[in-house]
């Protein structure tokens, strides 16, 4: 029944009625059709205050449902200008025939000429006319709506149709077979894709008994429920298959998996089903002896289930639960179908795992040479030697087994000839860590290989870690310098070489060494940014990137990494953190030195010192002969003697402070210095005529700069 909100306000629905939609686009399909309608209809006025909209989206009709819509918007206030007096107007004040032209091309010809406005625009007199004008009629406005709504849709692939009358063909993104548009209980007259707005859908495909006739606005969501088996709603279809996961789940004493896939494939499996009743297969406990991300990525990527796990260990169990668009008495038909079509899948995975397991995975590295990794940068075989020499390099550097990193990056890429990972690309290292284990590798190495495709590191490294570690940074910085050295830096959005995740991954890693102590805050070394970035470069000849390219590239990667770490950061002051970018200190002292910067500008001392670093960096450009050498005996003013004390008493404290890693203490030593600064900049001319003069005191300027920029920029605090 009708739910009329006043005399003139009621309900408004509209729905489009489609073949399958694709259901990894659904969701946002359904929001953008309803954000579309609803921005058309509230910018021509349609909308009464407090309208709420509701989407619909299933993979058969998108839809939308807005509480509180008008017949007719308010009239409008408008006002034309028209042209100057002296065109629309003869000398006796009556319109020329260039006004009346004028107003008939706006549809106001009906005005009196004796009734516009004359008003000054800045430089002359104009005509303007002054009215209201009807509100737009819902028909119009719901039209112009839906045209709106379908031509902002985010289609990921638009499909080319022809209508029934065989000639016409349209564009959507699935072919449309029924509109309903329903203003309370009565059809809007509006169309669209060949389509003619009635009250008549379809429920779902197989559970529902022919046309469903929509009594109005408000009823839509129940009969599709209650006469269609339709649940319209996607957040109410995702929430309804959740909690029956959940109760299998408690059913069985198992659980679904804290990764991040289990949320993705429920809302894909809410875009496939229009009532959902969710049911559980089981499978042969044989398959359980593959690696279990083999059989986890089958049953989510193939066939749509939510594998189960073990409650006390967290393995994968041979059941499964199916997420079915149908709802049956007796489902034993749904349930061995179902698992009739996974056993092939999984025997192929055991099929797979078993053959690969017959080459030794040290056997498969030669067949990298038939790889191609890039045309200008040769095959895989090739990269592997780069990322070996790096991964040696960095092991010198931190003092690890280079051997073992060295036989990490030899393996790294062997499975990629396997073929379980021909089949299941996103097993590239998962797979290579279960065939090297097979082979009786070392532990570091096995881990290594696992964690070499992760997006960043986010545990301490300790000893243990410390090959997978060095894998992980030499893969990327040779990916890094490599890429970027044959001209594909990222530009805008695109970065197909996932070069902006590289460059997070090893800041990352750099952080992590920090944090499991095998870099240390109050040391720049031994493994920098620097240091990674050279001996990437030293891997590639001048056939694939010439030098001129490969200097660029390790300058230009460097200053990206930094860039990438200043984005990272945003949660901290913005300012004190271009300060430590500013001076691209090392990337294990970063986060420490930002928390130091901001605690300073927390300081009354900071406004002024900032100010007061700012002000000496450009006195400092102006030395054009360079900083000559302080001489005390030339300090004859009071205030240039304090402050070449202050700097003499602070500056082996805040350096001692700063070698120690404790960036805060050497800050708070240099709040120290705020008084003879002032006075300092208060008193003496610091560009005295005398060049000697002007040239010590340049000096003495150089050595508070040295003092305050040891941890930061700080000129970068000054507002």
């Amino acid at each position: 029944m009708s739910q009329t909100m006043n005399a003139s306000t009621r309900p408004l629905l509209v729905e489009l009625l489609t073949e399958e939609l694709p259901p990894k686009a659904l969701r946002k399909l359904g929001v953008a059709f309803a954000e579309g309608v609803r921005a058309t209809l509230a910018a021509r006025g349609l909308l009464a205050e407090g309208c709420s909209v509701q989407p619909y989206a299933t993979p058969r009709r998108l839809a939308v449902r807005l509480s509180a819509v008008l017949a007719q918007a308010p009239d409008q206030e408008y006002a034309e200008k028209l042209m100057p007096v002296k065109i629309g107007l003869d000398a006796d004040g009556k319109p020329t025939p260039a006004l009346l032209k004028k107003l008939a091309a706006k549809g106001l010809e009906h005005i009196d000429a004796a009734t516009l406005a004359r008003e000054s625009d800045g430089k002359q007199d104009v005509l303007v006319a002054r009215g209201k004008a009807p509100g737009a009629a819902l028909a119009a406005g719901l039209q112009e709506a839906i045209d709106a709504a379908i031509a902002g849709l985010p289609i990921p692939k638009v499909m080319s149709y022809q209508l029934a009358d065989g000639q016409t063909t349209v564009k959507f993104v699935r072919p449309a077979h029924g509109l309903v548009a329903l203003f309370g209980a009565d059809i809007v007259p509006v169309a669209t894709l060949g389509l003619i707005a009635g009250r008549k859908t379809l429920g779902h495909r197989f559970m529902s008994k022919g046309e469903i006739a929509i009594v109005d606005a408000d009823s839509y969501a129940t009969q599709l429920q209650d006469q269609g088996r339709v649940v319209a709603d996607f957040d109410t279809r995702r929430a309804l298959i959740k909690s029956q996961l959940d109760t299998h789940c408690a059913t069985l004493a198992a659980g679904l998996g804290d990764d991040p896939e289990v949320d993705a494939l429920l809302d894909e499996v809410t875009a496939l089903v229009e009532y959902p009743t969710v049911y559980v297969g089981e499978f042969e406990a044989q398959f359980l002896d593959v690696p279990q991300e083999c059989l986890i990525l089958t049953m989510r990527l193939n066939q749509k289930y939510f594998p189960l796990f073990s409650l006390e260990n967290g393995k994968l169990t041979n059941r499964f639960l199916i997420v079915s668009n149908m709802e049956v008495a007796n489902p034993v038909n749904i349930i061995e179908g179902n698992q009739r079509v996974v056993r092939p899948r999984l025997a192929d995975a055991q099929f797979f795992f078993v053959t690969d397991r017959k080459t030794p995975l040290a056997a498969r590295v030669e067949q990298l040479g038939s790889i191609v990794y890039h045309n200008k940068l040769g095959s895989q075989l090739q990269r592997v030697e780069r990322v070996r020499a790096i991964a040696r390099g960095v092991a010198a550097a931190l003092g690890a087994d280079a051997q073992r990193a060295d036989r990490a990056a030899l393996l790294a890429k062997a499975d990629l000839g396997t073929n379980m990972v021909g089949e299941f690309p996103e097993l590239q290292g998962i797979m290579g860590a279960y065939y090297a284990q097979a082979d009786g590798e070392p532990e570091d190495v096995v881990a290594a290989l696992r964690g070499q495709y992760r997006n960043r590191m986010d545990t301490p490294v300790d000893a243990a870690g410390l090959t997978a570690a060095i894998l992980f940074i030499a893969e990327r910085a040779e990916t890094l310098v490599g890429i970027w050295g044959i001209g594909l830096a990222p530009t805008g959005e695109r970065d197909p070489y996932g070069l902006r995740r590289a460059a997070l991954g090893l800041i990352s890693a750099f952080e992590q060494l920090a944090a499991g102590g095998l870099l240390k805050v109050s040391e720049n070394g031994p493994l920098t940014l620097a240091g990674v970035l050279d001996l990437a470069a030293a891997t590639f000849d001048a056939g694939q990137i010439a030098p001129a390219d490969l200097k660029n590239a390790v300058a230009e990667v460097s200053a990206f990494i930094y860039e990438r770490y200043r984005n990272q950061l945003a949660a901290f002051d913005r300012a004190a953190v271009d300060a430590v970018i500013a001076l691209t200190p090392p990337l294990h002292q970063v986060s420490a030195r930002v928390r130091a910067v901001t605690a300073f500008g927390a300081l009354p001392e900071a406004a002024s010192l900032a100010a007061a670093n700012k002000r000496v960096g450009n006195l400092l450009k102006k030395a054009e002969d360079g900083v000559a050498d302080l001489d005390p005996a030339r300090l004859t003013e009071p205030a240039e003697q304090a402050l070449a004390k202050a700097i003499a008493d602070l500056s082996p404290r805040a350096q001692a402070q700063f070698d120690a890693g404790d960036f805060a203490a050497s800050l708070s030593t240099l709040a120290q210095a705020r008084e003879p600064v002032d006075a300092f900049f208060a008193d003496v001319m610091v560009m005295a005529d005398d060049p000697a003069v002007r040239a010590n005191r340049l000096a003495l300027l150089a050595q508070l700069h040295g003092l305050m920029n040891k941890v930061a920029d700080i000129s970068r605090l000054a507002q």
